[in-house]
């Protein structure tokens, strides 16, 4: 942890100098701007000088490469100066500070770690790391913000491109290092699935060309619905213990790929990588792709299909129709489910007294639901045994499907595999999967609230996260929370911090932002974030920015030549 110390230019008195710090010049440093006295407020109570009639410097000895971030406005500025080695190392009574807690005190033991998602392109197709000066400088704006640490998809279409078992990380390492020097931490998912044709997704990249070749030849390796349609998204769940992928069954190739990446970053472990979040199907969720956006098969708010129709699914189904008697259930899912942009009432299965409420709708969809089930509790025993000892903790992502919860039936949520009714707990089963292994449950939506979804689509987001914050303390399982949709606004910030608390249910363990990119560093958007930080590390307690904050916040990164005070710009992420 680097040391912070105070210089006060506006005065020639040597007592401005809270600690004494030799500073090295460098002919050229990074710079992040923020136009406003918001970020960091300097006080100086002897002099009584107010933000506009000062201007600040603080110190911030981490690193040996100089980097500087400046705050200001036409009459303040406050610069942050970041080097490699501690300049302290010998003044064992000096007592350094995070950055982010310069302007306010926290309350130890009840603060939120925020962590903020990476581009979806972080890492090229070439195994590089996309645009690595700009990436730096939006880590050390992040850092300064009082950000815990960043998440990046570790892409399967990505490290094993070049064949089975031939795995490339580098582009992976630059990105440790760099965190690791900015004094961040990394939460790392392993992603199984393919990224394109989801809500957000701003980049495509699929699975590994040699098991696309695969499924070329063996079109029933991933999920299908009713009508025949084929979804590349990820590898169904209907073979995971068969050795479809070149000798090797599915949940033997992720274990693998884990196990490359602990021998690869087990130096970094526990330390830098403090969490790994375990993909189990599209979009990482542990959920079945019934709402794919793609093409546009699906529109909000429908209801999805099943996935269940690839011959691996379908053997599975008649077997276990089988086993209680009932043949004639194992031919194939409901008739009667309807399409995917259809509503619950427009549907046999799914309507009010649908048939989801019969023996037969009982029976499949606890089959259909226990399928999802068994599958993450695979992947999660694999993973328990390949990161225990390691220190970094492990998580599972749980959809946020919220549209449809006031209806009885919730059809949304059963398309996508969780058996969640008017008359049944469908989260308190995955809760208690995850909590027997000690494994985080990762949820979306927690910046939703009722009041803003359509009315028709019976939507319900608040009741939901309470329900699975009730489910995560019941199962004594930790919860972490993510928004679902990118927003920037206060009331999303403050439904985050009202649902992170204790109040009905789990208080949120972390929480992780999606995502970063050009707008979050936008004047009023950054404003906005470096408040929501604060609250989150003060145990979700409303906070507001400094008074001071008249000229609105604007933030700049770029190169600054101490030489001549030119400036080169570095465009963000």
């Amino acid at each position: 942890m680097g040391h912070i110390a105070f210089i006060n230019r506006s005065s020639s008195s040597p007592n401005n100098l809270i600690s004494p710090l030799p500073v090295p010049v460098a002919e050229k440093k990074m710079a992040l701007t923020l136009r406003s006295s918001s970020f960091i407020i300097p006080k100086d109570s002897r002099t009584h000088k107010t933000p506009e009639d000062s201007t600040s410097t603080i110190y911030y000895t981490q690193f040996r490469t100089a980097y500087s971030l400046r705050i200001r406005n036409s009459r303040h500025e406050t610069q942050v100066l970041y080097e490699k080695e501690s300049l302290f190392s010998n003044q064992k009574d000096f007592k350094g500070e995070r950055l982010h807690a310069l302007s306010g005190g926290l309350k130890i033991g009840s603060s939120v770690p925020v962590f903020v998602m990476l581009p979806l392109d972080t890492v090229s197709m070439w195994g590089s790391l996309n645009k690595p000066r700009a990436l730096n400088a939006s880590l050390m704006a992040l850092k300064s913000a009082g950000v815990e640490g960043v998440m990046v998809d570790a892409w399967w279409g990505l490290v094993e491109k070049d064949g089975p078992l031939k795995y490339n990380w580098e582009g992976y390492v630059d990105l440790v290092n760099m965190v690791e020097k900015h004094g961040l931490k990394l939460q790392v998912v392993m992603s199984f699935h393919q990224c394109g044709g989801n809500v957000g997704d701003s980049c495509s990249i699929p699975l590994p060309p040699w098991v696309l070749e695969e499924i070329s030849q063996n079109p029933d390796l991933v999920y299908t619905d009713r009508s025949g349609r084929r979804n590349p998204e990820y590898i169904s769940l209907g073979c995971d213990s068969l050795p479809v992928l070149r000798g090797r069954t599915p949940i033997q190739v992720y274990s693998d790929y884990m196990t490359s990446f602990r021998e690869k970053f087990k130096n970094y472990l526990g330390e830098v990588i403090v969490e790994i979040q375990v993909g189990m199907g599209p979009c990482g969720e542990l959920r079945y792709p019934s709402y794919p956006e793609s093409n546009g098969t699906w529109r909000f708010p429908g209801i999805g299909e099943f996935q269940c129709y690839d011959k691996y699914m379908r053997a599975s189904l008649k077997s276990s129709a089988i086993e209680i008697g009932k043949q004639e259930w194992g031919e194939g899912g409901p008739h009667d489910a309807g399409h995917y942009n259809q509503f619950p009432e427009d549907t046999g299965f799914f309507r009010h007294d649908g048939t989801w409420n019969t023996e037969y709708g009982k029976f499949f969809m606890e089959w259909y639901s226990g399928k999802l089930l068994e599958h993450g509790d695979c992947i999660l025993a694999a993973a328990e045994g390949i990161y225990r000892g390691t220190g970094a903790k492990l998580s599972g992502k749980v959809a946020g499907i919220h549209w449809h919860y006031k209806t009885r039936s919730h059809a949304a949520e059963l398309t996508a595999g969780y058996y969640n009714t008017r008359n049944r707990d469908g989260y308190l089963p995955i809760a208690r999967m995850l909590g027997r292994r000690g494994v985080v449950l990762n949820f979306t939506c927690m910046e939703m609230k009722d009041e803003q979804q359509p009315r028709h689509a019976c939507c319900s987001p608040e009741s939901l996260v309470r329900q699975v914050k009730k489910a995560t303390k019941i199962s004594r399982a930790e919860l972490a929370g993510e928004n679902a949709l990118e927003r920037y606004d206060e009331a999303a910030y403050g439904q985050v911090l009202a649902t992170s608390r204790e109040d009905s249910g789990n208080e949120l363990g972390a929480f992780t932002y999606l995502r970063m990119n050009k707008r979050l560093f936008e004047g009023e958007n950054w404003r906005q974030f470096v408040a929501f930080v604060k609250s989150m590390s003060q145990g979700g307690r409303k906070t507001w920015l400094s008074e001071c904050d008249s000229g609105h916040s604007d933030l700049y990164v770029g190169f600054v030549d101490t030489r001549n005070q030119k400036s080169k710009v570095a465009a963000l992420v």
